[in-house]
């Protein structure tokens, strides 16, 4: 019976490893099996292609035993990224698009119930990984994720807001393909808190600016009011502006933690978790592994106010990427590798008379 191939992405910290995306559809009973230790929101995908065929106007094969592989099989998939790539399969696998059009591309997509296309998390991520290991394969991704992956340079990028544009642009007779995605326009910086604002404290001001130019981390202490926070918030805005190497993996880094946002583009990131934070909070962690505060402050700030009340292991955690700039998330079922080149700063109270905490 049928058979068809289409090629994916699945992210591991900040690779995107190839996934093979196997459909074949045999007489038996009726039913569609995911294998390929897929996660729960991969297997959910089952009932969000089945309704997004149908409501497409496309041909669901109701009567086929359909079995879907996600290569290689010892790689954890999270996310519903598969979702467009196991439709296309079964559609290729059906003959009703040609399987021969589906080799020229990688594809991910969340389907909804109607066959519009969702954004993905980690579109920058995976672009970028594409283009540091010269991989050029074009990427079919839903629109809002291909204007954000466009932002990597000498990625080809097309978008998508329907199944059924996919559908249309790889028929053998398609006069029309999918659009290029066009680049998120990154909005204007606004001016950020300035040191310059700060009246006196010139001591303190004079350290930030030294530790500013050399690299250094920073421990403001002083008693309550003194404007400990005040001066931490207006230490990025004494970091150089960011090379486009940097601010691509700065920006990947956020892609990664959540939604994108075009607004912070080429900006030093302050990240100030709550001192009630874990370890993993702070390093990342957790399965499959997402990037920690210390990742999301990439090549910029990471301020921890009421530095004592820091749970030990949590400070503790911090001694590696604070010397090699990375950390190395290594759990059962798989390892993540993040970046964490970031300066810190801390503060805590001092009391004149209690003495410090």
């Amino acid at each position: 019976m049928g058979l068809a191939s289409v090629r994916s992405r699945a992210l591991v910290g900040m690779h995107a490893q190839p996934i093979e995306v196997e459909v074949h559809l045999a007489n038996g009973l009726p039913c569609l099996t995911l294998v390929g230790l897929a996660d729960t929101e991969v297997k959910e995908a089952r009932e969000r292609v089945r309704s997004a065929i149908l409501n497409a106007g496309l041909e669901f094969p109701h009567s086929k035993r359909i079995t879907v592989n996600l290569a290689p099989a010892d790689l954890p998939k999270d996310s519903g990224r598969f979702d467009l790539p196991i439709a296309l399969g079964i559609l290729a696998a059906s003959g009703q698009i040609d399987s021969a059009q589906l080799a020229r591309y990688e594809f991910a997509g969340e389907l909804s119930l109607s066959g519009a296309l969702r954004p993905v998390r980690g579109a920058l991520a995976t672009a970028l990984a594409m283009q540091l290991h010269r991989e050029g394969t074009p990427l079919v991704l839903p629109q809002d994720s291909a204007r954000e992956a466009a932002l990597v340079p000498g990625t080809t990028v097309y978008g998508a807001a329907h199944l059924l544009e996919v559908v249309r642009a790889l028929q053998p007779q398609a006069t029309e393909g999918l659009p290029l995605a066009e680049a998120i326009a990154p909005a204007a910086a606004p001016d950020g808190p300035d040191l310059a604002d700060v009246q006196g404290q010139a001591s303190a001001k004079r350290a930030l600016e030294i530790a500013a130019a050399g690299g250094h981390g920073v421990l403001l202490v002083g008693p309550p009011g003194s404007g400990k926070s005040m001066l931490a918030q207006r230490f990025a805005g004494l970091l150089p502006p960011l090379t486009a190497l940097e601010a691509l993996e700065a920006a990947a880094m956020a892609s990664l933690a959540g939604p994108f946002d075009a607004g912070t583009w080429g900006q030093r990131q302050i990240a100030a978790p709550h001192h009630t934070a874990s370890a993993v909070a702070l390093v990342g962690g957790g399965s499959p592994p997402r990037p920690g505060a210390i990742s999301r402050a990439h090549h910029g700030v990471l301020f921890l106010d009421e530095f004592p009340e820091f749970a030990r292991p949590a400070l503790e955690a911090l001694r590696e990427p604070l010397e090699t700039g990375r950390i190395q998330i290594a759990r059962a079922a798989q390892q993540a590798d993040f970046p964490a080149r970031f300066q810190l700063v801390a503060a805590f109270v001092s009391n004149p008379i209690a003495g410090n905490r």
